[in-house]
């Protein structure tokens, strides 16, 4: 189940966002609570001591302000905590708390992750706070979370415990909260590689060049090709979510129509959920009108006007692949078969080129380098459809994932070179 929508009520926004904590795996059956305000009623939250996988709406606790509650179950353990956030900041009407096992790992090492990793993770998290310990469902827990929190901390870990986010909306907090989780993971995964490599003042304060609004036109009605595309390219982006190679506030997929226009998924819409409705038709540049495009959309515009062959573009930030690009290890995919066919040679750039004018990155994708490494910034894969780019990205991940497995087993052994120019002769013979 995706992100309840704003205008649904509370209890459902609540249901649905534990379902996806719960189905993603980022906390346990009995581990996890979620709350949001509901003006002028008081807060909603998740019960105590209930199936997590089995909730349902009508299983929601309604805590009002006078301290009566509404509901056939105890609220959560943890409500102590939840009300004194909302205490120390008014600002915030939601908070997610969970038990992700890499947030657990920084919990219990009494660390915290630098969000500074990617140019997403800061904006949307922040700096993150450290709460010490405190017995769970203590005021004593619920006066040093909210303590962080009144020092400004939007995202708090919680010394031998978990993690706390909050924000203006429930979306926001899950956003945070999600965000933080996939970038304790990406850590973790770099560290087995060599040391991490973290952006800079400087290049925290770049902004993607296409982050401002392009000029419009105004859109015929869709024909059938561009329907049937539209379709293709949304299951995909929502397939690339399940599949955990997106997140809700970052991947962009796009695909070619024609020779001069293509689409591309919108910006600041949560990939999970993501419509074929959605998705923005881009002609030369500029895209049609009512709607905002990813902040790819000039990089892919580029890409596709130097690169015939190029039919579907996506930017993701898989787990592995991603933690390849915080560290100066090379990802070689001479691995197995399936892994040189599709990827080839992957490449690299340095920090910074997704947010130029994507002359580079348009020079670069070519049919012996369909992927590209973008440093501390995902990953780039160009294929020949929709299913062929998306494929490619899977391919990609899965081998990044054995090639930092295979570390802890000994010295990796990648195709020697007769191999590779077997596979060549066979797979590539234009070259």
């Amino acid at each position: 189940m995706t992100m309840a929508a704003e205008s649904a009520s509370p209890r459902e926004q609540v249901l649905a966002a534990i379902e996806r904590i719960y189905r993603y795996r980022m906390t346990t059956t009995s581990g996890g609570n979620i709350s949001l305000r509901d003006s002028g009623k008081g807060l909603w939250i998740t019960p105590a001591a209930i199936d997590k996988g089995s909730l349902s709406a009508d299983d929601m606790m309604l805590v009002r302000d006078d301290g009566t509650m509404q509901g056939k179950h105890r609220p959560s353990s943890e409500l102590p905590f939840h009300q004194a956030i909302y205490a120390a900041r008014p600002d915030i009407r939601a908070v997610v708390h969970a038990h992700p096992v890499a947030l657990v790992a920084f919990s219990i090492c009494k660390q915290t992750p630098n969000t500074r990793l990617l140019y997403q993770s800061e904006r949307t998290c922040g700096k993150v706070g450290l709460a010490p310990y405190a017995l769970p469902g203590s005021a004593s827990l619920g006066e040093n979370i909210a303590s962080t929190f009144a020092a400004g901390y939007d995202c708090v870990v919680l010394e031998n415990h978990g993690v706390v986010t909050g924000g203006p909306t429930l979306q926001k907090a899950f956003e945070r909260f999600e965000t933080l989780e996939f970038t304790a993971r990406t850590v973790i995964q770099a560290a087995q590689l060599g040391a991490i490599r973290y952006l800079n003042e400087a290049q925290a304060q770049l902004v993607p060049a296409s982050t401002h609004e392009p000029a419009t036109f105004v859109a015929p009605p869709a024909n059938e090709a561009e329907e049937e595309l539209r379709l293709e390219l949304a299951e995909f982006v929502r397939r690339a979510y399940r599949q955990r190679l997106m997140i809700s506030t970052q991947g962009a997929f796009s695909a070619r129509l024609d020779d001069d226009s293509f689409l591309i998924t919108p910006h600041a819409v949560d990939r999970s959920s993501v419509s074929p409705a959605e998705m923005v038709l881009v002609r030369g540049d500029q895209c049609e009108a009512g709607r905002r495009p990813s902040s790819a959309m000039r990089n892919h515009a580029a890409i596709y006007h130097r690169q015939p062959w190029v039919q579907a573009i996506v930017n993701a930030y898989p787990i592995n692949a991603t933690a390849f690009g915080v560290t100066d290890v090379a990802l070689d995919s001479r691995t197995i078969p399936e892994a040189y066919i599709l990827l080839r040679e992957v490449q690299r750039l340095p920090y910074g080129a997704r947010f130029g004018d994507g002359r580079e990155l348009a020079e670069l994708a070519t049919p012996q380098r369909p992927i590209t490494l973008l440093e501390n910034d995902g990953v780039q894969v160009c294929g020949t459809s929709v299913l062929d780019a998306f494929d490619r990205l899977e391919v990609l991940e899965s081998t990044a994932e054995a090639l930092i497995a295979a570390r802890v087993l000994g010295p990796i052994a990648p195709m020697p070179s007769g191999v590779i120019a077997d596979l060549a002769r066979k797979f590539f013979p234009a070259g």
